[in-house]
């Protein structure tokens, strides 16, 4: 078969679809990776995928998703695709219209995160309901990265068949490496005693840094480190402010690391994993984490809480508040045992539940491939 993979800009292509291109290309099937141009897909492309940039936006402008829509149809036309597999909330939509305008055979989505569960003004979560109804409507095979919220997409009507497909990663990339922890921890100037956290994120606020910053002050002697950068495409109000802040109260406690291509070995050297996010879908960078063996601090919310069990592989903390989330790290920073019976209690259940080859394998399966 010849499919499409379809989402908005590079880093979602490398990051999420990749695995699932490389899977059905190893069934036999012709991968055709679809978004806007990036430097990420360099990657892709060197393995020898065929990516075709479109210009896709991550905004609600009118003229831009016009674009975007008549590229799509255009392409789809030409190509004759036999699959159009979908991705995230603004390109799945405008996928599935172009492909059914195209008359593409079959149509699948993946939703990475209903917008609708994201907090926002009621408007926006309106539209976003909406918009994810009428996308139903165009949908043969549905699919969620996280079960709760296949369950939303039946009870709300979007999706009768939903299924929540979970996500995964490479247990043999991420898993604990004692030669990287003492690298990079020799590199960063950290003690082997001494508590490192970590947060692996895009620097945007639904992620939940301000509210980390301000925990980390409450956490004396640990380390934070900062992988991640803001996207050219991401929206909302800037962090740097809260990092100025941060940066001069904890001093060389707080390090700032940018985007890495070694987050195995960086997540290798850590001791905590922090991710207190305001909306999730089902996120890879817990999974990595609980592959390499390390506790998680997350929010007690859609994605995390079905990743993370409470007291047993980690510890859940309200959205958007300071002090529980300065309680649970003082907490994993100051007990080095919990922290180890967590970390490898973690790592069994991701190996269980968030091995990349079997989430792949039931994805390419539901998708008939």
């Amino acid at each position: 078969m010849k499919i499409a993979q379809v989402t908005n800009v590079d880093f979602s292509l490398r990051h999420f679809l990749l695995p699932l291109m490389r899977g059905a290309r190893a069934r036999g099937h012709e991968v055709v990776g679809i978004c806007a141009e990036g430097p990420l897909l360099d990657l892709p492309r060197a393995e020898g995928f065929r990516i075709v940039p479109v210009p896709m936006a991550r905004s609600l402008d009118p003229r831009a998703q016009a674009r975007a829509y008549r590229a799509l149809l255009d392409l789809f036309r030409a190509e004759e695709f036999d699959l159009v597999h979908a991705h995230m909330p603004i390109s799945g939509l405008l996928a599935r219209a172009a492909a059914r305008a195209a008359k593409v055979p079959r149509v699948a989505y993946t939703s990475h995160g209903f917008l609708f569960n994201q907090p926002g003004p009621l408007w926006r979560r309106g539209l976003s309901l909406g918009l994810e109804w009428l996308g139903g409507r165009l949908t043969d095979t549905f699919l969620t990265v996280s079960e709760e919220e296949s369950a939303d997409a039946r009870r709300l009507r979007i999706a009768a068949d939903a299924v929540g497909i979970g996500n995964g990663r490479d247990p043999a990339l991420f898993c604990p490496d004692a030669a990287a922890r003492a690298a990079l921890r020799a590199e960063f100037g950290v003690p082997e005693d001494a508590c490192v956290v970590v947060i692996v994120s895009r620097l945007v606020r639904h992620k939940g840094h301000r509210e980390l910053l301000r925990a980390m002050e409450q956490v004396p002697g640990a380390v934070l480190w900062v992988v991640g950068e803001r996207l050219p495409s991401d929206h909302g109000e800037s962090l740097d402010a809260d990092f100025a802040r941060a940066q001069s109260v904890l001093g060389r406690r707080l390090v700032r690391l940018g985007y890495r291509h070694d987050v195995a070995r960086v997540l290798a050297a850590a001791d905590v994993f922090a991710l207190p996010s305001h909306f999730e879908g089902l996120p890879m960078s817990v999974i990595e984490a609980m592959l390499t063996g390390l506790p998680v601090v997350a929010t007690d919310i859609r994605g995390p809480r079905e990743q993370v069990v409470e007291g047993r592989t980690g510890l859940l903390v309200p959205p958007r508040t300071v002090p529980p989330l300065a309680a649970a790290l003082s907490r994993l920073a100051g007990d080095p045992v919990l922290r180890g019976r967590m970390g490898e209690a973690g790592r069994a259940r991701a190996l269980e539940r968030f091995d990349e080859a079997k989430v792949v394998g039931r994805t390419l399966d539901l998708l008939g491939l």
